[in-house]
């Protein structure tokens, strides 16, 4: 039989959790053959030796694709893809996994009685890696219905959960340049597989997304003493990409553009603490919808700093209390 889906994980230094994200692919209950690739980038832990033992034990079911040195995550999954030889691609990344058995025949069902579709999505539970609990759901819709590009393009690269992606390999062979550009690789492959066709939202809580895994995109973006700086050129390069995306697409998408880029500038002004402005046209709107907390928050950030700076340092030290106290307990 030959296979009709390739999944796709790339993962790096992902020891503590890739054995979820293999047995997660493994238990998938399907009427077709799938194949497993997985993408080593050279992972400094225990990563490789884990995934050498599944690909023994399921040699006709895992691929390691590999190389001598690490090529960074986008230069992964292209080599993923063109590996791959299966009709359809699912993602999921080493640190995250599927939940339910039959997400793969689902999604698959619904690509192959609908040829126009060019990507289908799912919901997510969010796993906090630091509270060691869900926390929280990724559900876009109250049920399934097409998700329309400007949705897309609104909620940005979370809106579609990674592990919830599948799409035709057809539909990626040939990415546009402003995807080879974007400083990210989901948010602009949702925004372009959603335009070539629709996009379906497959109602149901499929996968779970791990929220401050260690070496994870999210991990890295909210560590360092310079977390404030790179979270504005996220957003700026945000708003790069949705520009290179107005241009590939002539303008199809101008008033979801054009709000994105305000509500991406409104959060530079969040970050950068430019209370003066934030009340302000053209973003009084985003202002308006923070909560009566957030708004606090910010204004004492804004006319107390060094009180705002001791209430954070005040935080940070209870937070180290109690964890202290829990290795007590234990």
């Amino acid at each position: 039989m030959s296979v009709l889906v390739s999944i796709n994980c790339i993962t790096y230094n992902h020891e503590a959790y890739i054995r979820c994200a293999i047995e997660g692919f493994l238990m998938q209950r399907t009427e077709f053959a799938f194949e497993i690739l997985i993408g080593e980038d050279c992972s400094t832990d225990r990563t490789r030796e884990i995934v050498e033992a599944y690909r023994k034990q399921y040699p006709d079911k895992i691929r390691i694709i590999t190389s001598q040195n690490n090529v960074g995550s986008s230069e992964n999954s292209l080599r993923l893809l063109e590996a791959s030889q299966g009709k359809y691609i699912a993602l999921c990344e080493g640190d995250d996994y599927w939940t339910d058995p039959y997400k793969l025949q689902k999604q698959v069902d619904y690509m192959e009685n609908h040829s126009d579709c060019t990507l289908c999505f799912h919901g997510a539970k969010i796993f906090d890696e630091g509270k060691q609990k869900m926390i929280s759901d990724i559900k876009p819709y109250v049920k399934s219905r097409i998700s329309p590009v400007e949705d897309i393009i609104f909620g940005g690269g979370g809106f579609c959960p990674t592990a919830s992606l599948l799409f035709r390999k057809q539909s990626a062979e040939q990415l546009p340049l402003f995807f080879q550009k974007a400083h990210v690789g989901d948010y602009p492959l949702q925004m372009y597989l959603a335009s070539q066709g629709y996009a379906y939202y497959l109602d149901g809580m499929m996968a779970v997304y791990r929220y401050g895994a260690e070496m994870s995109w999210n991990y890295q973006l909210n560590s360092g003493e310079d977390r404030l700086e790179k979270a504005i050129k996220l957003k700026e390069a945000d708003n790069r990409l949705l520009e290179e995306f107005h241009r590939f697409t002539n303008g199809r998408y101008q008033m979801a553009i054009e709000s994105t880029k305000r509500k991406n500038e409104f959060a530079i002004l969040l970050l950068q603490n430019r209370m003066g402005e934030l009340k302000k046209q053209p973003y009084r709107t985003f202002y308006k919808e923070l909560t009566v907390s957030h708004r606090i928050k910010l204004r004492v950030r804004y006319h107390l700093p060094r009180v705002y700076r001791w209430i954070l340092k005040l935080k940070k030290l209870l937070k180290k209390l109690a964890i202290v106290r829990l290795g007590v307990n234990r």
